[in-house]
């Protein structure tokens, strides 16, 4: 059934048991955040949260309550999509995504579509005078962002941050409207801060105003409403698609549109809040840090402000919100609906896509793992760099490829186990350079850094490391692991992992069979690089298992997927992955040889000692008190909750 609004979206939650309800205070400074990250932690997502009481430290008790990790889990974003579970959801929304954006050359294609398109303009937006989201309208001295329970949601965050705003804005040049999904830091009564990346939308609408000679640009903030809409906005949709079309399509009605008050733009009419106001681009303030997604503090900076001139909201509304931090969190459930719808357009794209995965610990953009059908040499790099040209993919920092011979690719535990052990430094990595994501504080500059492409694929006849490299073999014939059969001196698998590193190490364990940990703490500049060559020194010939040094404390011990996100977050690929090389000469000519089975990861915190000349962030931990505040308030109602960052 469609949801007109959260309250009727609500009611749905508590009667199918997907709700958790407060009735007591509970402060929205870290309190309501600390409790969802932990919730969100449970199997399969946890459960809805409603706090009827959000209270401000000042004693205040708002008169909204908080509704938070609403769309954390695939039934209840199966519930707001209409569907009973993402592969419905594939079926529903891909097939139209993938008809939208595929090329369509003859005639005949073109009036193939015309039947989706008619269905589609079904759910245009609908425009009227008037809505829920302005039965109060507060203008002038009126306006007040205190009233609204805005959270804090981590200890060093540099104030409270609306997590879930719906930002519409509209081109300059062309008229055309994006809803996105940015950051929205409160600094006063009347003003915020406006955190969007370059390489986003409403970035684009900024530079077009600027171009035009003018300096402010109209926003207006929807915050709850419809949960379609909120899905809406965080699906990365084809340029100049309106996401209130597709809100339309998956709640089977349109979405009702009422012009703001103050500012020339149209939003959501069943919005629970509505802030209008202009993006003042010349007027830049300090913004952040801010606990983020990637479970590290993002770096303070400077962004535009954001100057309210109207918030209108219901007479009884609700305050959606969302807490992001180390994984999983609530976006990691709407990341693998995105993932799922977006499979039949990749496979459209790059046919010999079989599947891939986002896994949580990758935090969307840090890893992908992709199982492809391999035909011929060096295929994997071809869909690597393939992905790398599908919009928000071009940031993916990691891409695995595996082919049809190996583990399902929804089965994380084995492909780790399966690419682990077929990793050759001399033919498993693909280094390249070009655009990050934003919020990777790894990268040698801000926006740009290298991304690896690991080849765990079968290897053929022609590929690094093969009897048959460099001579032309095409690959027709028997599917055989070329580069076993022709490979001369394999190593023996280690017995028993390296000695202790005594002078260098506070802690060293064995993740699995194939992973050695090393914990240190940092006093010199290139320290991981050291370590790693010592141990390869030590080895000899003998292999290695895969080496990842990390700072000490950073994860709980032999936790698995804190490892994968920890490695991940902290690393660019090219500069951090060590290998254990050699120059030779053969035939008068020299050339650089590494040993197949000798790689570490430095996921150490870079520094000036190291030449990294950006700040490097903290981590984001709960304080020993909130924690258990939090863990006193789940326990009344039946949750027992861990106290590590992840479970």
């Amino acid at each position: 059934m469609p949801f007109d609004d959260l309250e009727s979206f609500i009611s749905a939650l508590r009667e199918a048991g997907e709700l958790v309800e407060f009735r007591e205070p509970v402060l929205v400074d870290q309190e309501i955040a600390c409790a969802a990250d932990r919730v969100s932690k449970l199997a399969g997502g946890g459960k809805a949260l409603l706090f009827h009481r959000p209270m401000g430290l000042d004693g205040r008790e708002h008169r909204a309550p908080v509704l938070i990790n609403a769309l954390g889990s695939e039934k209840r974003i199966a519930m707001v999509c209409g569907v009973s579970d993402f592969e419905g959801l594939n079926k529903r929304l891909s097939a139209l995504l993938e008809t939208l954006q595929a090329p369509r050359r003859t005639l005949i294609e073109k009036f193939e579509v015309l039947p989706t398109l008619k269905e589609l303009s079904g759910f245009f937006p609908k425009y009227v005078k008037k809505g829920p989201c302005q039965q109060v309208v507060k203008t002038g001295d009126a306006i007040d962002l205190d009233e609204i329970p805005i959270l804090k949601t981590w200890p060093d965050d540099g104030g409270p941050f609306v997590t879930l705003p719906l930002v519409f804005t509209e081109s300059p040049t062309d008229g055309k409207r994006n809803c996105g999904m940015y950051r929205i830091q409160q600094y006063d009564r009347r003003t915020t801060g406006f955190h969007v990346h370059t390489h986003h939308t409403a970035a684009e609408h900024m530079r077009q105003a600027l171009a035009k000679g003018e300096k402010k640009l109209p926003a207006a903030i929807a915050i709850g409403g419809a949960p379609a809409i909120t899905f809406s906005a965080v699906v990365p949709l084809p340029p100049g698609l309106d996401e209130m079309i597709i809100a339309g399509f998956l709640q089977g009605k349109p979405v009702k549109m009422v012009p703001c008050k103050t500012v020339p733009l149209h939003v959501p009419a069943n919005s629970d809040y509505v802030i209008e106001g202009w993006i003042h681009i010349d007027e830049l303030r300090r913004e952040g840090p801010f606990g983020d997604h990637t479970g590290f503090y993002s770096l303070a900076d400077d962004y535009p402000v954001f100057h309210v001139s109207a918030i209108t909201h219901r007479r009884q509304p609700t305050y959606m919100a969302t807490v992001v931090g180390p994984p999983p969190q609530e976006d990691a459930w709407m990341t693998r609906a995105i993932e799922r719808l977006f499979l039949p357009l990749m496979k459209q794209t790059i046919s010999e896509v079989i599947d891939y995965r986002l896994p949580f610990a990758g935090v969307a953009h840090n890893l992908m793992l992709v199982k492809i059908r391999k035909s011929y040499p060096g295929q994997a790099r071809k869909v690597a760099h393939a992905v790398w040209g599908l919009g928000q993919a071009a940031f993916t920092k990691v891409i695995v490829v595996i082919d049809e011979s190996g583990p399902d690719i929804t089965d994380e535990a084995a492909v780790a186990r399966y690419v682990l052990a077929r990793l050759d430094a001399r033919s498993s990595f693909e280094f390249v350079l070009g655009p990050t994501e934003t919020l990777d504080h790894a990268t040698r500059a801000l926006h740009f850094g290298s991304k690896v492409c690991i080849d765990a694929t079968r290897p053929m006849p022609g590929e690094p490391g093969t009897a048959g490299e460099g001579s032309g073999i095409t690959g027709i014939g028997a599917a055989t692991d070329a580069r076993e059969s022709g490979r001369a001196g394999r190593f023996p698998a280690p017995e028993r992992p390296p000695a202790r590193l005594e002078i260098e190490a506070a802690r060293s364990w064995m993740a699995g069979d194939n992973v050695f940990v090393i914990e240190i703490e940092k006093t010199r500049g290139h320290q991981a690089r050291e370590i790693a060559n010592e141990l390869f020194s030590r080895a000899g010939d003998a292999p290695l298992p895969l080496i990842i040094i990390l700072p000490a404390g950073l994860i709980p011990q032999s936790d698995m997927q804190a490892l994968c996100w920890a490695a991940l977050a902290n690393i660019d690929p090219e500069r951090d992955i060590i290998f254990d090389e050699e120059l030779v000469e053969d035939h008068g000519r020299k050339r650089l040889v590494r040993h197949p089975h000798h790689i570490a990861i430095d996921a150490t915190k870079k520094d000036g000692r190291d030449g990294f000349k950006r700040d490097w962030p903290e981590m984001q931990l709960h304080s020993p008190e909130v924690l258990k505040r939090v863990k006193e308030l789940l326990a009344s109602r039946g949750i027992q909750m861990p106290t590590d960052f992840l479970p």
